[in-house]
């Protein structure tokens, strides 16, 4: 195995920590609004509050290391990417600024609006659709070189009425829900909020079809956009895969048996973990069909030994801290059943 192969698994580690902590920071925004709406929130937004308080500021630094270092690792990546996701990035970054802003007023203001709480959770929705843009292009045919050479263009056209793209942004939309729904199911029964976690579980299990549906929707679509890359998921790591679908079945299934919330959790890590294995060993050496080659277009040895290191150094300290915080904070006793709450929502 290269350096730089070595070094890409490490940046899928930090994308796969980022897609899990990122999707619970999105979707518990949407339940949060949707408690309020449906008069629920004594139930859910105390509890929900208790896990955003303590998280929002670290959520982000996984999706900042993986940014640094694939364009440490592959300098093509910010030519090719630079103008083409000028406003899927531009907008996510808004979107951040946004749901930033509502924790600060949260936090330290004398009151939260509502208007305010809307926008923190419809941002919830629009982020990773904006972010999934990257994913999308990166299989290829969306990109052209100009005619000069010098610069390339992104055919909006094409991107837009992509089966394939539609398909990846409805993805990412839902496991959002679902990977939310999953973790504060358990989070309410942790807490002993029996009531809570009802309301939560049947969100779980609501989610469940349609995360399978479009997992399968978006598999089948991407045959027409990147047939070499589908031949190879399907011939080599479709087994990835079917133990993903395995571990949705399972945790689907306990959750409507009302089975250790704790176990249902790891099950859907460990669905999002096969899947996004099964898709970047699948892919390599390719990060953006058929113009950066990883073992082509990577940095130097030596440069991709230090970015190497520096990764691995990023994420021995990002993942115990984010233990730590669980620890003292997230799963405290006394903390987790709201004995010391703080800040509103």
């Amino acid at each position: 195995m290269s350096i730089t192969a070595f070094g890409m698994i490490v940046l899928y580690l930090f994308l796969f920590l980022y897609i899990i902590v990122g999707s619970i920071d999105f979707g518990a925004g949407i339940f949060i609004l949707q408690s309020k709406l449906r008069g629920t929130e004594s139930t859910l937004v105390p509890l929900i509050g208790r896990y955003l308080n303590p998280v929002w500021e670290v959520t982000n630094v996984f999706l900042v290391f993986f940014t640094v270092g694939i364009v440490g690792f592959f300098p093509d990546f910010a030519y090719y990417y630079g103008s083409v996701l000028l406003v899927p990035g531009s907008i996510a970054l808004i979107l951040l600024t946004i749901r930033g802003s509502f924790y600060a007023f949260q936090n330290y203001g004398p009151d939260s609006k509502f208007s305010w709480l809307v926008l923190h959770s419809v941002s919830g929705l629009f982020i990773p659709a904006a972010l999934s843009m990257g994913l999308v292009i990166s299989e290829g045919g969306y990109i052209h070189k100009t005619n000069t050479g010098t610069g390339v263009d992104l055919n909006w056209v094409d991107l837009f009425f992509s089966p394939f793209a539609w398909a990846v942004v409805f993805l990412s939309l839902i496991s959002v829900m679902y990977i939310s729904a999953g973790f504060l199911a358990y989070y309410a029964r942790k807490a002993e909020n029996m009531k809570g976690y009802n309301i939560i579980r049947m969100w779980f299990i609501f989610w469940g079809p349609p995360m399978a549906l479009v997992s399968l929707f978006t598999f089948i679509t991407l045959r027409s956009q990147n047939k070499q890359h589908f031949d190879t998921m399907v011939g080599q790591y479709w087994w990835l895969f079917v133990l993903s679908i395995l571990c949705l079945l399972a945790a689907w299934i306990l959750s409507i048996m009302k089975k250790s919330p704790g176990t249902v959790f790891m099950l859907v890590i460990a669905q999002m973990g096969t899947a996004v294995a099964g898709y970047g060993i699948s892919k390599w050496p390719y990060i953006l069909y058929p113009y950066i080659n990883g073992e082509l277009h990577s940095a130097n040895d030596t440069m991709a030994l230090a970015l190497t290191i520096a990764a691995i150094l990023g994420l021995l300290l990002l993942v115990p801290s984010l233990i730590l915080l669980m620890r003292l904070f997230i799963f405290n006793k006394d903390y987790v059943e709201g004995k010391n709450d703080e800040g509103h929502y």
